[in-house]
């Protein structure tokens, strides 16, 4: 198929996003609530070794990034991997994939929402938590309707106050280390290290559990293939999004996380209660601390809760294109925004949102559980894919400009890390749900691939068509 042209005809998108929009949405598109509030839970686990399990999972999400990124650089496509999956592999892998990947998002939409309604909440608390969950879902869905110029340029800047919030509270961190901040001594990780039972006071265990944790902080980086697919350049603006990840988690992570744990202590029982960031501004007496990280937290969610509804929206897009999801999915505006998809994939996020708060707690508990090893399954369809589409495109004579590093072996070590994984969740009772609720459902969409036949237009069967681009 060819390119989307500018004005969106037939049912194409258009190449709306700027490269500046596709710069910052990589830069800040692994910065969610989970880094502000939720690295707290895992520096509580693993104690200071916590960092550890930023940098081994910060690790193979560059892996599986590179590997994602030479497929993308490649062939851009909206439906990234699930398109991908889908040549590679075969029709029920990118049918699954694309799925499965849809639904964590949804899901994320009430996630988002709700968190958002809560600090609401608290500060007008005449009004309802569900009614601002509501509300904010409803404005963020109407910045999806527009073009997706204007919903790059929200995103822009969504993006770049989280940026700016993130390098502040690594400059106030260091500065309070050199002893740069009068009267706002702190220990020092040295000291911490010392008086609380070292670097790691729960051992090697810990650290893996905190993996588990941190793993899921870094989902949505790879949306970025799906975002690029929609701008002038994708394969300039992959490559270098790709390229990008590595100061990105070492910047974002690994140094917010140093200075958390170099001025908490990691068994202060508030660690976990107010957060992270906030109990570390607290210790540095940062004026309203509480108010400064309640704006910066609600940031981070309409900026998540944007995205959810973005990338959900493209994913079944991008099934639809391919005879996987209803035809009206496909539709678009004449400013080539496809808003069948938005409503559709909106409306489910809105009646899940309701679901947490009128119907029984078990029920909202359980959809959540469904989603719970997803990414896990969409970084081993990536690793999968990739080995495979490799000698698909030597077959076609396509040059790679951009490859995975020592291939194959890289790739079949995370294919066993992730498998690795996978089975020591399954072990763990504390996340034996997650990974038994995530394979049932996976077993139910393969089952629905297979009750299915899509055809093309044309009558002939899909399988070995080449991918629709954006």
């Amino acid at each position: 198929m060819s390119a989307p042209s500018a004005k969106g005809a037939n049912g194409d998108l258009v190449q709306g996003f700027k490269p500046r929009h596709v710069t910052m949405l990589s830069i800040a598109g692994i910065i969610g609530a989970g880094l502000f509030v939720g690295s707290g839970h895992a520096i509580a686990a693993a104690g200071p070794a916590a960092i550890v399990a930023y940098a081994l999972s910060g690790l193979l999400v560059v892996l599986v990034m590179r590997m994602l990124g030479e497929m993308a650089v490649a062939s851009p496509d909206t439906g990234s991997f699930s398109a991908y999956a889908d040549q590679a592999i075969g029709r029920w892998a990118g049918f699954t994939i694309g799925w499965l990947y849809w639904w964590f998002w949804v899901l994320v939409i009430p996630i988002e929402a709700i968190a958002a309604g809560v600090i609401l909440n608290n500060w007008f608390p005449q009004v309802e938590t569900w009614v601002f969950a509501l509300s904010m879902t409803l404005l963020l869905t109407v910045t999806n309707l527009f073009s997706v110029a204007k919903y790059g340029e929200f995103e822009f800047w969504f993006a770049m106050l989280k940026v700016v919030a993130i390098v502040a509270f690594i400059g106030l961190g260091a500065a309070a280390l050199f002893g740069l901040l009068p009267g706002r001594e702190v220990s020092g990780l040295h000291k911490l290290m010392g008086e609380h039972g070292g670097f790691m006071p729960n051992g090697w265990t810990a650290i893996f559990s905190a993996l588990i944790t941190t793993l899921f902080s870094f989902i949505g980086t790879e949306a970025v293939t799906i975002a690029a697919a929609e701008s002038s350049d994708p394969s300039r603006n992959i490559a270098k999004a790709t390229r990008s990840v590595i100061w990105r988690i070492s910047v974002f992570y690994l140094l917010s996380i140093l200075v958390i744990i170099s001025v908490v202590p990691w068994n202060d029982p508030r660690l976990v209660e107010i957060g992270s960031y906030q109990r570390t501004l607290e210790l540095l007496h940062i004026p309203n601390a509480q108010l400064l990280m309640d704006l910066v937290v609600l940031v981070a969610v309409a900026s998540c809760l944007n995205s959810s509804v973005y990338i959900a929206s493209r994913m079944i897009y991008s099934l639809s294109r391919r005879h996987d999801a209803p035809a009206f999915i496909q539709r678009t505006s004449a400013a080539g925004v496809p808003r069948a998809a938005v409503i559709a994939s909106t409306l489910i996020g809105m009646f899940t949102t309701l679901l947490n708060f009128f119907a029984p707690g078990r029920l909202f508990e359980f959809l959540l559980a469904s989603s719970g090893s997803i990414a896990l399954l969409v970084y081993l369809a990536i690793a999968v894919s990739q080995l495979r589409m490799r000698g698909i495109l030597r077959r076609r004579n396509h040059e790679l400009v951009f490859r995975m590093w020592l291939f194959p072996w890289l790739t079949w070590l995370v294919i066993g890390i992730i498998s690795f994984i996978l089975a020591v969740m399954f072990i763990m009772p504390t996340h034996r749900i997650e990974v038994s609720s995530t394979l049932a459902l996976t077993v139910i969409i393969i089952l629905l691939s297979q009750t299915s036949r899509r055809t093309s237009p044309s009558g002939q069967s899909a399988l070995g068509r080449r991918a629709v681009r954006g």
